[in-house]
């Protein structure tokens, strides 16, 4: 489920506990994924912020909504453009805690999202780096600056959790 949460309150909260911007509103993702989590979701999160403000949150919900495109970056993304009020996202940050897929990134690129910073490698399925680099391709008539690797260990560990913890039900 998404939630709007505009505030810069949100960003001033977290610099006071000595957090880089990127890692503060990355610690605002790894809160959506903890309630994927809780949900049976996989533990993905997302947050799109527009010049210091957050418009936009979101956790994975496939299981939940039984929808293969309910991921959080596109629950995000249609959330921000509902705040935002059109489709295009530019002077946008999407904060992603695992690196986006080849659909999720897509839709950052239809959007017209600025920049993403992403917490986690997905080696099987990543498309900023890891299997293919949609965001920085040429072709492409935009592309995004991509960060990855910003509070990593934790972004990994929720997934690592998870995973072994549905394994353990098994």
């Amino acid at each position: 489920m998404t939630e709007h949460k505009g505030s810069r309150k949100d960003w001033d909260n977290l610099e006071e506990k000595g957090l880089s911007q990127d890692e503060a509103y990355m610690k605002m993702a790894l809160q959506e994924a903890a309630i994927a989590f809780q949900l049976g979701e996989v533990p993905i999160g997302a947050v799109v912020v527009r010049r210091g403000e957050v418009i936009a949150r979101a956790h994975n919900l496939r299981e939940s909504d039984k929808s293969a495109t309910a991921h959080a970056e596109l629950l995000a993304i249609q959330e921000a453009c509902r705040v935002a009020g059109g489709w295009r996202l530019t002077d946008t940050t999407l904060y992603v805690t695992v690196e986006p897929c080849p659909m999720c990134a897509g839709a950052i690129l239809q959007a017209r999202i600025d920049r993403v910073v992403f917490g986690a490698l997905d080696p099987k399925a990543g498309a900023c780096g890891s299997l293919l680099n949609f965001l920085e391709d040429q072709r492409f008539n935009h592309q995004v600056e991509i960060k990855g690797g910003v509070l990593e260990e934790d972004c990994a560990a929720m997934m690592k959790d998870f995973f072994r913890q549905l394994r353990s039900k098994k």
